[in-house]
């Protein structure tokens, strides 16, 4: 489909979007039109209750919420570009909402499980490396894909920062703590040169192989740790940790947002939600009269 096509090269080119992000885009929009082509209809001719047909579908097919969000998003993104282009003159996703009964909390671990997962070294010859990259995931806040990213001349040990390109190519500078600092030094003196043998990586994280870590190894390695301690983790677990921890300890709700690397504050306010259920349930377990 040339439109799509000239959508996703949009988002790549202007919106300076990542290869992932915008192939995630692709998955949404075919789906989208293969849908709307079963009905006979093109995405320029779609109305209202099209796309609504399509979000039911989706909700009865056993999709997650966040998922059915993410379809929302690229379709509203993808007719905002439509009418950019003069390809039509109405948005049928413009008063397609989200309903805030979809929305679907971050989950946090507690500090002492937290705790639990940093402090045990995961076994074999990379043990090291997994151990840093976890301890600097709870750091510093990163993102997986933003972790895997890091080149030997992003980190700044006496400084205690990190240079990182986040989303849309967007670059921050975000603190590193002294554990992360400990755990980092470790593994590049005893461990990173003999997982690289005799080539050489720009990449703080590195594979047998000479390459960079990649994001779908690392999670492997996050649910392999989690099933040791009996943790169910997913990959942003480590992330939504520090912000909610962060929140917890009277972290003011800007200086998160630019640590996280978030454009919107309302994307960073979702965990000030999951802080008040949290003061919630101690009050109500512990009042006398509650």
């Amino acid at each position: 489909m040339e439109l799509l096509e000239s959508f996703l090269t949009y988002l790549a080119v202007e919106k300076g979007l990542s290869g992932n992000t915008v192939v995630s885009y692709r998955t949404d929009l075919r789906w989208f039109s293969a849908f709307l082509s079963g009905k006979g209809i093109s995405p320029d001719a779609a109305a209202p209750g099209d796309i609504v047909d399509f979000i039911e579908t989706l909700r009865g097919d056993g999709y997650s919420a966040a998922t059915v969000c993410r379809y929302i998003s690229s379709i509203k993104a993808f007719y905002r570009f439509m009418r950019i282009e003069d390809v039509t003159d109405h948005d049928p996703s413009e008063n397609l909402q989200m309903p805030k009964k979809w929305e679907r909390l971050p989950k946090a671990l507690s500090l002492s499980d937290v705790s639990a997962l940093l402090d045990a070294i995961p076994e074999g010859k990379t043990g090291l490396r997994d151990s840093a990259m976890m301890e600097l995931l709870y750091s510093s806040g990163l993102r997986v894909s933003e972790l895997v990213s890091i080149k030997m001349e992003d980190i700044h040990y006496d400084a205690g920062f990190i240079r990182v390109l986040g989303k849309g190519s967007k670059e921050r500078v975000v603190p590193v703590n002294g554990r992360a600092i400990v755990k980092l030094k470790r593994y590049l003196e005893s461990e990173r040169q003999a997982i690289l043998g005799k080539r050489q990586s720009p990449y703080l994280f590195v594979t047998r192989r000479g390459g960079r870590m990649t994001r779908q190894r690392f999670w492997q390695t996050i649910k392999a740790v989690g099933r040791g301690a009996g943790i169910s983790l997913s990959p942003h677990t480590i992330r939504h940790c520090f912000a909610t921890h962060l929140l917890e300890g009277g972290a003011d709700l800007r200086s998160v947002q630019k640590m996280l690397g978030h454009s919107d504050i309302s994307t960073t306010q979702v965990y000030t939600k999951v802080t008040t259920d949290r003061i919630k349930k101690v009050f109500k377990k512990h009042h006398p009269r509650a």
